[in-house]
């Protein structure tokens, strides 16, 4: 029997989908499902101890590598990367997944544009139920359109874990079902307003509205796969409801909760695509002999007693990062396991916190079937752009595209396994 993932039972008129069954793909043509996430920790990471002194696969794990040296293989560590033209500062952020050309967001005029998660969601398709997931400890995340818009994000494990596992009531599915069709019904309406207006427009004015029209479609297909997804049962999963976490400083405890979310919706297909925006506070994160808020130990100045601190702060993120690479390397696919078929992308926009330099960002790049376990260095001074990185995980998630951002190409030195 030769099946794929969209095979279904049929009888008596009736389709019914067929869940993912490895005994009846393997040795079929069924192409491997792949997946990426991106975190991004937007008060850096310490340099010295993030990067290793050596390169190669020779090299000896530097303080925050340690605790994910049983992983070893799985990752690289990479040093050198930036994104070219992009301002100093917090607000590089906004450039974090798009590598958008900009000398601060807040100077007005910036324009972003498309993340490299929703490139992948928009080709696609409606493969899972969420296209894609925009997560983030608190405030806004770091997922944008193809029109420079920011994706709203989930701030709520809670909210999350009920959208993907929890099945309302019949009547709350069809009110469900009847409030996507009403959104149907409004941008039918918005389309027949635009082809009115569009007569009476000048040049400029119809380019725009164009770029509004495309905006409306990209709309129209999503409320169309998201009332598709609302006829199918939801996953059935062992897992208990989390519980969000009360503490706002809570810097670890909120990255955990998004970890363990993340693998359970990777693990069940709901999604294939996640973006998740850890915590930056200036609140006292609750970790031992730790007095000071995070945001003052990020901007340490070389002060002994706060980089001693900083360091406590930054090593439970790593283990918590560990535990996230362990859960996905501990879950079986097929031949391969989660962590094989999942591209994660751990860095941060500033290179150096404490002076708010975006050179020669923090990058760990784990899984997704590439050749790991080394440390592939760049001169920061002419270096790729980081965006190469993207593209080789855009081709490696199966687009075939050789542009995005500011890229040259695929990054060099990065092979598959």
């Amino acid at each position: 029997m030769n099946l794929d993932r969209r095979s279904f039972l049929r009888a008596a008129g009736v389709s019914i989908a067929l869940p993912w069954m490895d005994s009846l793909v393997r040795g079929s043509t069924a192409v491997p499902r792949r997946r990426m996430v991106f975190i991004c920790a937007p008060l850096g990471m310490h340099p010295s101890n993030f990067f290793p002194a050596k390169t190669g696969r020779e090299y000896e794990a530097s303080p925050y590598l340690e605790v994910l040296q049983p992983l070893r293989e799985d990752f690289t560590v990479i040093s050198g990367l930036s994104h070219p033209e992009i301002a100093t500062g917090h607000d590089s952020q906004y450039s974090f997944l798009t590598g958008a050309h900009h000398h601060g967001f807040m100077r007005g005029g910036f324009r972003n544009t498309i993340s490299v998660d929703q490139l992948a969601a928009e080709k696609m398709g409606g493969d899972t139920r969420v296209p894609s997931l925009s997560l983030a400890c608190e405030g806004s995340g770091i997922s944008w359109t193809r029109s420079g818009a920011l994706v709203p994000s989930a701030n709520f494990p809670s909210s999350v874990f009920s959208q993907l596992f929890i099945e309302g009531s019949a009547e709350e599915v069809e009110a469900q079902r009847r409030r996507l069709q009403y959104g149907q019904s409004l941008l039918d309406q918005v389309r027949e307003e635009a082809r009115r207006m569009n007569r009476v427009l000048g040049a400029a004015d119809r380019e725009k509205l164009e770029e509004y029209l495309t905006s409306v479609r990209d709309l129209e297909k999503q409320l169309g796969r998201s009332e598709e997804w609302s006829k199918k049962p939801k996953p059935k999963v062992d897992a208990k409801p989390p519980q969000n976490a009360t503490n706002g400083a809570d810097f670890i405890g909120k990255a955990r909760l998004w970890f363990d979310l993340t693998a359970l919706a990777l693990k069940t297909d709901s999604t294939r695509l996640a973006t998740i925006l850890l915590l930056g506070t200036s609140s006292v994160p609750p970790v031992a002999n730790v007095s000071l808020g995070h945001h003052d130990l990020s901007h340490h100045g070389q002060d002994p007693g706060k980089l001693e601190q900083l360091k406590k702060v930054e090593m439970e993120l790593m283990k918590a990062l560990a535990d996230f690479f362990a859960k996905l390397k501990g879950s079986a696919e097929e031949e391969a396991t989660l962590l094989d078929r999942t591209s994660i992308f751990f860095s941060s926009n500033l290179g150096n916190a404490s002076s708010h330099a975006t050179t020669n960002m923090p990058v760990l790049f784990a899984g997704g079937g590439f050749k790991h376990g080394r440390h592939l260095a760049f001169d920061p001074a002419k270096s790729p752009p980081l965006c190469n990185l993207f593209v080789s995980m855009l081709q490696r998630f199966g687009l075939e595209v050789d542009k995005f951002g500011s890229s040259t190409g695929t990054l060099t030195g990065l092979e598959t396994a």
